[in-house]
């Protein structure tokens, strides 16, 4: 049976179209199950129907459409669950269609199609016979239809067959930068792939090193150029991108491995190939988002190399009017060689929200969205709508759904100067509360803003990227080198730097640990403290980095209990107490920092009253306690929706750390995404937060967000979403509240799918 199941599927999924893909699989099954009739009815969400679309043993040339929930195919539909039946014309939701010949038939086995609780179709299988089909049998169809439900959806994702006779086809990716764009796809299938590369060796390998080199030197002079050529349109941080890629072309762990390679006989290019993929792969693996972007940028570092090493030349053909770009990988070199003006927005096949080439596009103000799964040839030169917001890409829009956007267009541009002119405000509410507004960084170059534009801090700086780059623990000196250059930067703001938060979903490439479930396992707190050595190494390199700025403040991940937090603590103070000794022979005094933990381990809720004696500050990261408190693993596609910081748990576990803050008077802050989400950042004052922390491309939104709420309308409006138990329910009084407020745009931007 598992054999006829795969053939069937198989020989579905290889179908060119729509009706050949249906056609074989009732042939196949009728076949697999020995039975007289199979047909498939395929949901019609337009017309509330299901259609007939194929059938082998009915009249193939009878139309029929039975409305959602009519005849035992309608029952099946609206029950989401099989019907076997041996007397079907006897049910009383049995329907006759004199037309088909299905009067001769009398047992009936129906079941839905269904892929993420959506029904895609029904499946049913019919006899002559009357009798009530087997468990056996019903487990077969059962199966295949859930095979087939994910054949389905991926052939809908692709634009492929099973849109055939849909208008628009909708596909969903990541947002990555915030916008709508309306024009013509245009597709870039010009850039070297990695995976192309095959495994080859080298017969002179001087010359491979030389090629190798000569690459790495055009790949950082390309790089140096893209950062001139958009001098005046970016800010520093933005062009601090490039300086990074360079800096990673110079790295000498990279060179050193592709050099290796070609020593040891690889060509050039297999050598990039396999560099590159070791250390991307290092990246892809983590759960943190931001990390995890970072495998975008080695494998457009890779991507450059293969295009310099092939000496390959631009074939793009010339653009005059704006288009919206469709790439496998969206690259720096892309934004760059496309005007501005003729950049509608842009589409990537792979890559993350997170990832240089998504903030360089926010950066120039391009809507962006990634992950998509596209077929290139069919979308080429059709009309698209792009929407950056929720991550959508719309084929060939009907005319009233392009008009809707067009003034969603018109909206954004009047409300893009308003927000400019937040940016620079103090963060503050209509009636003169103050909320911090701080920045969640990574690098010094991927989300930091100018200091005169009005943050008040970094609330966040993830201290991991050295020590997953390098083939060994970063020294002393170089941590102290790094850090100090993110403390000079924001003189008199506090920066909140947390310690080491590795192992587990994010393996350092020298220690490797095999666990079977890294979130639950050896990471954050529980790996430095395992390793004191590392984590006084880097306690010591902070303290010596704020000699004289005296703006760091200590955060400890991943803390689940007082103990942990005590144990850190007096390596902390050991570490101080070495530091303040170094520095008072050189005639320097140690202002001792702020110590506060992450609250993402629900355990901590409940020793937040012991915990309170211990620290300075409190920071929530909603990220991961959302996913502990609801057992969801964001990045799995198969539960992720279920993944909803709004859930009532949730805003339960926030008010109370909220209410217990206050009652000890100690600050707390939020750095998870909830923070720049406009409904999320109003229940988070609503509910008493006064410091959030975000990224770079939330906090001009949040900033007018907050300009536009009454402190007391907004508390009262919070107290009643507590009293809900539905997700859903609480964003759509959140937004209808937010609308009422004045704030329609922001509410209908969120909203326009």
């Amino acid at each position: 049976m598992l054999t006829q199941l795969r053939n069937i599927v198989q020989s579905v999924a290889a179908s060119a179209d729509l009706h050949q893909a249906l056609q074989t699989l009732v042939q196949q099954t009728c076949v697999a199950m020995h039975t007289e009739c199979c047909s498939v009815y395929l949901a019609n969400p337009e017309q509330a129907s299901f259609d007939l679309m194929a059938t082998q043993g009915l009249d193939p040339a009878a139309q029929v459409s039975l409305s959602f929930g009519e005849g035992l195919v309608g029952l099946v539909g609206e029950r989401a669950e099989p019907i076997n039946l041996a007397h079907a014309r006897e049910h009383p939701a049995f329907k006759p269609f004199p037309a088909t010949g299905e009067d001769a038939f009398q047992s009936f086995l129906g079941t839905p199609i269904i892929y993420r609780k959506t029904v895609l179709g029904v499946l049913v299988v019919q006899q002559h016979q009357p009798r009530q089909f087997d468990e056996s049998e019903e487990s077969f169809l059962v199966t295949l239809a859930a095979q087939l439900a994910v054949v389905f959806a991926h052939a809908d994702a692709q634009g492929g067959w099973l849109n055939a006779s849909q208008s628009p086809v909708l596909l969903e990716g990541v947002p990555a930068s915030p916008g709508v764009g309306i024009a013509n796809a245009w597709c870039d299938d010009s850039q070297p792939r990695l995976e192309d590369i095959a495994p080859a060796c080298c017969l002179h390998v001087q010359k491979e090193l030389d090629r190798l080199d000569a690459a790495l030197d055009d790949a950082s002079v390309e790089f140096r150029r893209l950062r001139k050529r958009f001098d005046k349109e970016l800010q520093k941080e933005a062009l601090a991108i490039f300086d990074l890629f360079v800096h990673l072309l110079n790295d000498p762990m990279l060179r050193e491995d592709m050099t290796l390679r070609i020593q040891q006989g690889d060509e050039a290019a297999w050598a990039v190939r396999q560099t590159v993929e070791t250390f991307s792969s290092r990246f892809a693996a983590m759960d943190d988002p931001y990390l995890k972007a970072r495998a975008a940028d080695v494998k457009e570092l890779g991507q450059r190399l293969l295009y310099f090493l092939s000496e390959a030349s631009s074939n793009h053909q010339p653009i005059s009017s704006p288009i919206v770009l469709l790439a496998r990988e969206l690259t720096a070199g892309m934004l760059a060689s496309i005007p501005r003006a003729l950049l509608a927005g842009v589409v990537a096949e792979e890559g993350a929200a997170n990832s240089h080439a998504a903030i360089l596009a926010r950066a120039l103000g391009i809507p962006a969205v990634m992950g998509v799964s596209f077929s290139a040839p069919r979308l080429h030169n059709k009309s698209v709508i792009l929407d950056g917001h929720k991550g959508l890409l719309m084929i060939e829009p009907a005319a009233p759904l392009l008009k809707e956007y067009q003034q969603l267009v018109q909206a954004e541009v009047s409300l893009q100067s308003t927000l400019d002119t937040a940016l620079a405000s103090p963060g503050q509410s209509q009636d003169g509360t103050r909320i911090q507004i701080h920045l969640n960084a990574g690098l010094s170059a991927d989300s930091s803003i100018a200091i005169n534009q009005g943050v008040d801090g970094v609330g966040l700086f993830r201290t991991e990227v050295p020590f997953l780059m390098q083939r060994r623990f970063p020294s002393e000196d170089e941590q102290v080198k790094q850090y100090r250059a993110i403390l000079a930067s924001y003189p008199d703001k506090p920066v909140v730097m947390r310690t080491l938060d590795i192992g587990g979903d994010k393996p350092l490439p020298y220690l490797s640990v095999d666990e079977d479930n890294p979130f639950l396992g050896w990471r954050g707190i529980r790996f430095t403290l395992d390793h004191p050595d590392i984590f006084l190494i880097q306690v010591r390199a902070m303290l010596r980095a704020s000699l004289g700025l005296d703006n760091l403040k200590l955060l400890l991940p991943m803390i689940s209990g007082v103990n942990e937090l005590l144990e850190a603590k007096a390596l902390i103070a050991r570490a101080f107490e070495e530091v303040r000794h170094e520095a008072k022979l050189a005639g320097e005094i140690l202002a001792k920092p702020l110590l506060g933990i992450m609250v993402e381990v629900p355990s901590v809720l409940y020793q937040l009253d012991g915990i309170a004696q211990e620290v300075d500050f409190l920071s929530v990261g909603t990220n991961d306690l959302t996913q502990y408190l609801l057992a969801v693993d964001r990045n799995n596609a198969r539960v992720a929706n279920i993944f909803d910081a709004l859930h009532p748990s949730v805003l339960h576990a926030l008010s109370l750390i909220a209410t217990t803050s206050d009652r000890h008077q100690l600050p707390v802050s939020v750095c998870g995404e909830l923070a720049g989400d406009p409904v999320g950042a109003a229940l988070l004052v609503g509910l008493g937060y006064r410091q959030l922390s975000m990224n770079t491309r939330n906090v001009a939104k949040i900033k007018y967000l907050l300009s536009r709420l009454s402190l007391p309308r907004l508390q009262k409006q919070t107290k009643q979403m507590l009293s809900l138990s539905e997700p859903g329910q609480v964003r759509t009084q959140m937004e209808g509240f937010l609308a009422e407020q004045g704030l329609d745009a922001l509410v209908q931007i969120g909203r326009m799918r």
